[in-house]
């Protein structure tokens, strides 16, 4: 893994990627941070030695370096799934890259259904919490201690620091910032009426389909990580409604303008 990382980053570096502070994965319908971004380089996935490719309609394929609020950042604009036919080490092999071209702090987004019914469409939910039922861990590879910490410490894997400053940063900005618990399952398929009812009686305050492998590797990096979800739908069980993709792409662009600002203020202050 060592030499692919290398050579991945050696592309990069080629291609006029510089050192970032921040590493930034957008997700579902969350392209327009890229708005506010002094963008200097970019790379298709496709292009970048060992990178998955996103096979995700809305989800693009890009490796984007700039500047955004006075920081260098390095963000991926699409990210990869285990239900894309992926495995663990595919899906974290890009925050394996970004660590090595320097970057010192990672923020996550994602959209996600709420399995607490207090949560609306289009709210956010600082992720305080996650349950893995993705049924792998991306550190579970021969060689993994070569990386890190094969035993890696999760009692707090989100970084407090950052996300009280998520949340006194909402405030100052009147914007409903929930925090909760994020359950990552496999998918693609959604949940059905029963599974929602288990992951209420687990402790899930919301449900989706990434970022727990990508912040299990931050923690094993020594990377502080924060994530937020955008609610894009509701796990009610007793009034489960059908699937509708247009409207969950629509409920993440309507959250899109508070959630840019909350990255935005938050990388002012770090």
């Amino acid at each position: 893994m060592t030499d692919r990382i290398n050579e991945s980053v050696d592309y990069l570096k080629s291609k006029g990627f510089g050192e970032p502070e921040v590493g930034i994965i957008l997700g579902t319908g969350l392209g327009k941070l890229l708005d506010d971004v002094e963008i200097e380089v970019t790379a298709s996935y496709n292009h970048i030695p060992y990178f998955p490719t996103a096979t995700v309609e809305f989800h693009k394929g890009k490796l984007i370096f700039g500047t955004l609020a006075g920081k260098k950042v390095v963000i991926m604009q699409g990210r990869f799934h285990l239900y894309e036919g992926y495995s663990l080490f595919d899906v974290t092999f890009p925050v394996r890259v970004m660590k090595r071209l320097g970057m010192k702090r990672l923020l996550v987004s994602n959209a996600s259904g709420a399995i607490n019914l207090d949560y609306e469409k289009g709210e956010l939910m600082l992720i305080d919490d996650h349950i893995n039922l993705q049924g792998g861990s991306p550190l579970a590879f021969h060689g993994v201690e070569h990386l890190g910490e094969r035993f890696v410490d999760m009692s707090e894997p989100y970084d407090r620091s950052m996300n009280e400053q998520f949340e006194h940063t909402a405030k100052e900005l009147n914007i409903t910032l929930h925090k909760g618990v994020y359950a990552s399952v496999l998918g693609p398929q959604l949940e059905t009426r029963a599974e929602y009812r288990y992951l209420k009686i687990i402790g899930a305050d919301a449900v989706g389909m990434s970022t727990v492998p990508e912040v299990i590797v931050a923690n094993h990096l020594g990377i502080p990580v924060s994530a937020i979800s955008v609610i894009t739908d509701k796990g009610d069980p007793d009034n489960l409604e059908k699937v509708d993709i247009q409207e969950i792409l629509a409920m993440a662009a309507k959250a899109e303008p508070d959630m840019v600002k909350l990255f935005k203020e938050l990388l002012k202050k770090l």
